[in-house]
């Protein structure tokens, strides 16, 4: 996986699993927010670049120094996996607010489960808002659990997911909440 941020400022938090992504499967209720959302479109994703020349890189495949939490994670090949036996989340060591989060990363090639059971994980911004990574290529789900989705607040605009095992990508533009002295968003 492939993470770097551009004119970054709100502390990123990751949720990954040995198989590529996949968090943890909690035995729970499924949250309603009792908004009826139209499908996303289906696209055909951009092809991934480097990064942008003013970019904090947080992974460059080669190791996890940026990270913590995240020690025991495998580095191979430019990627990284999550130890199976270590902790299944890791958070960047520098703080950010507003930012452009440039996210690469692989599902597994061989499907396994469905909807959200199917290798799911999630970029976290500022341990609150999860941005949802999971396999959406003709996995159906609820559209504001989607991979792209802000995770049961808001679906992605269109689902640009690629097969299994091939190398999906997106960007995060995200605009950190701002409060006034009494602590009230402004």
């Amino acid at each position: 996986m492939t993470f770097s941020t551009s004119r970054v400022l709100t502390r990123v938090l990751l949720g990954l699993s040995a198989i590529g992504v996949c968090g943890i499967a909690l035995a729970q209720r499924e949250y309603n927010n009792g908004k009826i959302w139209p499908e996303p479109k289906v696209a055909e994703p951009g092809t991934s670049g480097g990064p942008p020349a003013d970019a904090i890189v947080l992974f460059d495949g080669k190791d996890m120094s940026a990270w913590k939490d995240a020690d025991d994670w495998q580095v191979s090949d430019g990627a990284v996996t999550v130890n199976p036996r270590g902790k299944p989340y890791a958070e960047s060591k520098q703080a950010f607010g507003d930012c452009q989060l440039h996210v690469e990363w692989a599902e597994p090639e061989v499907v396994r489960g469905s909807g959200q059971g199917r290798g799911n994980s999630g970029v976290f911004l500022m341990s609150k808002y999860e941005v949802q990574v999971l396999d959406s290529y003709g996995n159906k789900t609820y559209f504001d659990g989607q991979c792209g989705a802000i995770y049961k607040q808001y679906p992605p605009l269109v689902n640009v997911s690629r097969k299994p095992g091939e190398w999906q990508t997106y960007d995060i533009v995200f605009e950190a909440p701002k409060f006034d002295f009494n602590g009230k968003v402004t």
